[in-house]
């Protein structure tokens, strides 16, 4: 028999009661005897502490703001919630989820958190280590915590503001309590962002008029201010769009230069350049005819007035359909079938895939006044386009790899409409309106010896390229892996001659190549991981830092399953502490994904 089941009672309380000093033992002898005796009178314990001050009791709110962001939005909109704040008497802390610990959450008291969807619905890359140790068996309670959300997305997309809701919903189940009620945001999100930041300013003003604050600056770094910007962007000239895949394959992927002589505009691998396109006037004038009009009416458009031809042109989302404007739409189509199928929320998200607008408006046709068009539409957002140079190697230009994306619908090819217009629609020494979008959750080592894998498939290979120019340019000494995937060897190798120099030159130590249409059976980038599994795992026991750039909804998500499985089986470990592993890098900023 143990000394446990011995005693009346066990160790434990033992334990507990070597900490007491003789004051509070007496009390708590006196106390059990009381109990004992029937009587439920109750008292405090003493304390060693010395009691807290009406000062201490008031102390000033913990308030975070943190922001997860794809493509800047989410940062913006933290960003200027920071700038109001420092406007009233509050202290804060401002993070940007890449550099912010997940276990840091149990400690929160206020969170003002602005998050964006990705991929399929799916969070931020800088906010994953966040969002599952949120959802892992480690997720602590988070009953003292008070939040906001807003959430910004795409409502073309099915699960829109999805990253914002299960944020919403996991905060919810760990206990915390909303401050306010989640707040969603589409594409023309400013005005929405505008009036959550002014409530949560309100909210935060008459919580903390009962309390003493001490002012307190961001823990982030204001960017260096730019001439050229999303909202001003650069009139840069195109040099080069030269086709990079062979003349009968099915891809068809182009290299674009931008010369950015005299812009000031520099950028770092890893960055993307927004676009702003111009709409194809083809398209535009098939769909003013299908309406009836003519595309000489006028509108006025945020106090300027517009032709509808020229609106459509440079102001509005015309390609693909959303949600929105088919509801809004079977209004005025007054069409039986089409007004069933907006009340079924899941054929309604099948339908407008890979369905543009024309293609609804030739299928329900009906005839629309230019202001009832115009108000299904959306407000024209920039293409964000992976940047393929280091600037260090070709100095005032910016190079980028382009998929033009087109595909049959009715009898019709259609084309995106980014895509479309810098393949086939920009001539040599025509300006295109452009900026840089930092990307500072997609960055080498800053120790140049540190060894890098890089995984992507398709255009994918475009941070690679820069990543490899740049490394040659600071003479790394770290090893390099290029895991590589395309369709053909012989018509889809991009970059070909390039990667067989950089392997020459000493820059490119291992490379892997997945031609997926080049043998019966599919080969893609997950299968040439597994194929490497030990040396992989030697690379990682050795430092390695690992990219994936690619498709979110399938490749990159068939490549973070191919990891866990190497870890797992290398490491030998269970699944969970392979998932453990792989969060781990990825809070170390050792795996980093660019998935769109």
């Amino acid at each position: 028999m143990s000394d446990e089941q011995e005693l009346p009672f066990n160790q434990n309380l033992i334990q507990q009661l070597t900490g007491l000093d003789s004051l509070q033992l007496a009390w708590l002898s006196g106390y059990c005897w009381a109990k004992a005796k029937g009587n439920s009178t109750t008292a405090n314990i003493p304390s060693n502490e010395t009691p807290k001050t009406e000062a201490e009791n008031s102390k000033p709110l913990k308030i975070t703001i943190l922001s997860a962001s794809q493509t800047g939005n989410a940062k913006g909109v933290a960003t200027a919630l920071a700038e109001r704040l420092k406007q009233q008497p509050v202290s804060f802390q401002q993070f940007f989820a890449k550099d912010y610990k997940a276990k840091n959450i149990a400690d929160e008291e206020l969170l003002l958190f602005v998050t964006s969807t990705q991929g399929d619905g799916e969070p931020p890359e800088e906010a994953v280590a966040l969002y599952k140790f949120l959802h892992s068996k480690k997720a602590p309670n988070l009953s003292r915590l008070e939040y906001a959300v807003l959430g910004l997305g795409d409502s073309s997309y099915p699960h829109f503001c999805q990253a914002g809701k299960d944020f919403d919903k996991r905060f919810a189940e760990l206990g915390a309590t909303p401050l306010i009620p989640r707040v969603d945001a589409d594409l023309d999100f400013q005005n929405t962002a505008n009036e959550w930041i002014e409530q949560i300013v309100q909210l935060i003003s008459q919580k903390s008029a009962t309390k003493t604050q001490v002012k307190s600056e961001s823990n982030t770094i204001a960017a260096a201010s730019s001439q050229y910007s999303r909202a001003n962007p650069f009139n840069a000239t195109l040099l080069t769009n030269q086709k990079i895949t062979a003349r009968n394959a099915e891809k068809d992927i182009r290299h674009i230069e931008f010369d950015l002589a005299d812009s000031g505009l520099s950028y770092q691998v890893g960055d993307a350049l927004g676009v702003w396109f111009e709409n194809d006037p083809a398209l535009i004038m098939e769909i003013i005819e299908q309406i009836g009009l003519t595309g000489d009416e006028k509108v006025e458009i945020n106090a300027q007035s517009f032709l509808l031809k020229e609106a459509l042109r440079t102001q509005f989302e015309i390609t693909q359909s959303t949600p929105a404007f088919v509801k809004g739409y079977a209004k005025f189509a007054e069409n039986a079938e089409l007004s069933a199928l907006v009340e079924q929320p899941e054929t309604l998200a099948q339908f407008i895939q890979n369905r543009p607008i024309i293609s609804v408006l030739h299928q329900y046709p009906a005839k629309l006044t230019e202001t009832q068009f115009i108000g299904l539409l959306r407000p024209l957002a920039p293409r964000l386009y992976s940047i393929s140079s280091a600037q260090a190697e070709v100095g005032e230009e910016v190079h980028l790899t382009v998929g033009l994306v087109q595909f049959e619908q009715q009898g019709k090819v259609r084309k995106g409409a980014g895509s479309s217009y810098l393949a086939e629609r920009v001539n040599e020494d025509t300006p295109v309106k452009i900026f840089i979008e930092k990307n500072d959750h997609f960055r080498l080592p800053q120790d140049n010896s540190k060894p890098i894998i890089m995984i992507g498939s398709g255009t994918g290979i475009a941070p690679f390229r820069a990543f490899i120019q740049q490394r040659a340019a600071d003479e790394a000494t770290g090893k390099n892996w290029l895991i590589f995937g395309n369709q053909r060897f012989t018509q889809d190798f991009l970059y070909q001659t390039e990667w067989q120099q950089f392997a020459k030159d000493g820059y490119l130590h291992q490379y892997d190549f997945a031609w997926s249409r080049d043998q019966k059976q599919k080969i893609y980038v997950q299968d040439k991981i597994r194929e490497r599994a030990e040396l992989i795992w030697q690379w990682l026991q050795n430092g390695a830092y690992l990219y994936v750039c690619g498709d979110a909804s399938k490749m990159a998500k068939d490549v973070e399953k191919a990891l866990l499985d190497v870890i797992a089986e290398q490491g030998k470990l269970n699944a969970d502490d392979a998932e453990d592993y792989l969060n781990q890098l990825r809070e170390n900023q050792r795996y980093q994904r660019d998935v769109y």
